[in-house]
């Protein structure tokens, strides 16, 4: 059974990204570029496609390029554990920013609550509160 094999085009249309962002990945060591043979055209396995699709499932939860390639140094499967800390380590982090956006969301929606009840003013609430800040 022959394994199929992929031009860098044909990787990057596959795993959904741009030839740029393949070489991207080699630059910084994600991914491996193949040996161009003498004459010929690099060609890139299905663990090349697999390895990408990692790449772009780890940045949609929120790894940096650093965390997933720290994970795909894991990829051997028998290093679960470290795999936790760095996905708690992450999780810590978004939980945090949760927190921070829902301050922030409170905060904002007392301004634009103090806009609609400020029918009398000439001064904007909103807009003071901002001034106010920036000083």
């Amino acid at each position: 059974m022959t394994q199929k094999t992929f031009t860098i085009g044909t990787l990057a249309k596959n795993a959904g990204v741009n030839v740029e962002t393949i070489r991207f990945y080699q630059r910084r060591g994600l991914l491996v570029e193949p040996v161009k043979p003498f004459k010929g055209i690099r060609h890139y396995s299905e663990r090349a496609l697999q390895r990408v699709q990692f790449i772009k499932q780890g940045q949609k939860l929120g790894f940096s390029l650093d965390e997933i390639l720290e994970l795909l140094s894991l990829e051997d499967g028998q290093h679960c554990q470290e795999a936790k800390e760095i996905a708690l380590r992450k999780l810590t982090l978004i939980r945090e920013r949760i927190e921070g956006l829902r301050i922030m969301e409170a905060a904002l929606s007392n301004l634009v609550e103090s806009c609609s009840s400020n029918t009398e003013s000439v001064s904007c609430p909103l807009i003071l509160t901002l001034m106010k800040t920036s000083a």
